[in-house]
């Protein structure tokens, strides 16, 4: 059965490090009970601020680490799920139901992981 990660892009609001409403964490609590009972969620997490963070870039053989906080955020992932789903449209309905709890702007990407079966 194939695993899906679905990663939510950072917001002004997760950057500056504002935490989520009592209502939002209670929402998010049931959601994840509910996935968790659903026996698909195989990890999730939030990820903290990008001024808790490091850059690694290797190019042209050298190494360079940055420090954040970062001036560019919205490309930045603020949370991930990988769940195991029969189908993508299944993980993307679990995807539509983290964006409704999330309860702002917010964008999600849902991308199938790659298994080492997929180069054989």
């Amino acid at each position: 059965m194939p695993r899906y990660m679905m990663m939510h892009k950072m917001t002004a609001d997760m950057e500056a490090g504002v935490p989520p409403t009592p209502e939002q964490m209670a929402r998010i609590g049931a959601l994840m009970a509910e996935v968790e009972a659903a026996g698909v969620q195989l990890a999730g997490e939030g990820l903290r601020p990008t001024k808790d963070a490091s850059r690694i870039v290797v190019k042209d053989g050298a190494t360079t680490v940055t420090d954040g906080p970062f001036a560019e955020t919205k490309e930045l992932i603020a949370g991930f799920s990988i769940v195991r789903t029969e189908t993508r449209e299944e993980a993307i309905g679990w995807a539509l139901k983290f964006a409704e709890v999330l309860g702002h702007d917010i964008e999600i990407d849902v991308r199938q992981v790659v298994e080492f079966s997929d180069f054989e």
